[in-house]
């Protein structure tokens, strides 16, 4: 997207906030043990999703590792429990109580979020949206969206099946949780790309991101439809690792029998592309604290920036490709 966004209201936070900034940077020269007191430091309340698999570990250490006062910030980190979205909110409502500077939010779930995000607003505290968007989507609710673009992604690998299906095969996708941002825009990818095809949906559901799942969900699948799937979609890789092993377990060899596709680019999917067990997959890159960072600076400091702004991810289609970035992969 092109459309740039001003927050003047937040103009005299800018000045302290990149005062703060500065002072920090000074003081912290010295190492960890000149920080700056927790006073001059700009406080920023990250809402997080907490523990939810390879991908989501690496992103928020990203973040955490980001934010430090050595940087000026005090980051609060506050993670979901049991990735429940009320625990998120009742943090989301002590942000801005207590009078952060900053919020960043990384929703376990798309909806419900508009009262808390006008709150914030109403007590001028900025809120930068992490990987996952919001539904309904009201961009005058908040300062930005990062995150690599789901929609795109997942176009690829639809494209990649199809190429790889000329003539048509059943295939299966397993999903997310329900009422996840990411969980429709990757469904909204994906149908793009292979809609008009001669591939067959035999079946689509959820396995919550897990790979004990993905393999149960796998082996009920495979089942109930006499082994006669050709390709399995996995929404992330962990699903698609357990899918791999429901496979093999059913006497298929994975990428001859059953080509298996996902979506994350953590190490161990990269191993199992390398291996052979996975097909194809799309990166969906976590580590964009210092881009989050520029955007905290920005906004605070009353400069524009982009409504959306995507994170580059790459693809990879071969057990070659994925090899050549396994010695310095860090997620």
């Amino acid at each position: 997207m092109s459309v740039q966004r001003r927050f003047t209201k937040f103009l005299g936070l800018a000045a302290v906030g990149a005062l703060t900034v500065g002072l920090a940077a000074c003081s912290s020269s010295g190492g960890s043990g000149d920080n700056a007191d927790a006073g001059d430091l700009t406080t920023v309340g990250f809402v997080a999703v907490g523990p939810e698999g390879a991908w989501r570990e690496a992103n928020e250490k990203n973040i955490q590792e980001t934010f430090t006062e050595d940087a000026g910030f005090e980051l609060k980190y506050a993670p979901a429990t049991n990735l429940d979205q009320k625990s998120q909110i009742d943090a989301f409502t002590s942000f801005v109580d207590e009078g952060v500077d900053v919020i960043l939010l990384s929703a376990t779930e798309a909806s419900g979020w508009e009262d808390s995000l006008a709150r914030a607003q109403e007590a001028e505290i900025p809120v930068i949206l992490l990987d996952r968007g919001i539904d309904p989507d009201d961009p005058s609710l908040y300062i930005t969206r990062i995150a690599p673009d789901n929609v795109e992604v997942a176009s690829a690998v639809g494209d990649w099946a199809v190429e790889q299906f000329p003539d048509g095969g059943n295939y299966i996708t397993l999903e997310g949780p329900a009422g996840v941002g990411v969980v429709n825009e990757r469904n909204e990818g994906w149908d793009s790309a292979v809609d008009g095809s001669d591939l067959v949906e035999v079946a689509a559901q959820t396995a919550n991101w897990s790979a004990e799942e993905g393999k149960s969900v796998t082996e009920t699948l495979l089942k109930a439809n006499n082994n006669n799937i050709q390709l399995i979609f996995a929404q992330n890789d962990e699903m698609g690792l357990g899918a791999a092993q429901a496979v093999e377990e059913a006497g298929l060899t994975p990428g001859v029998d059953v080509k298996i596709a996902t979506i994350d680019g953590t190490l161990a999917a990269m191993e199992a592309l390398a291996d052979g067990q996975l097909s194809f997959v799309h990166e969906y890159n976590p580590l964009f604290g210092e881009t989050a960072l520029d955007v905290v600076n920005k906004t605070l400091a009353g400069e524009s920036v982009e409504s959306y702004i995507i994170v580059p991810s790459e693809a990879f289609d071969s057990a070659e490709a994925a090899q050549a970035v396994l010695a310095d992969r860090q997620y």
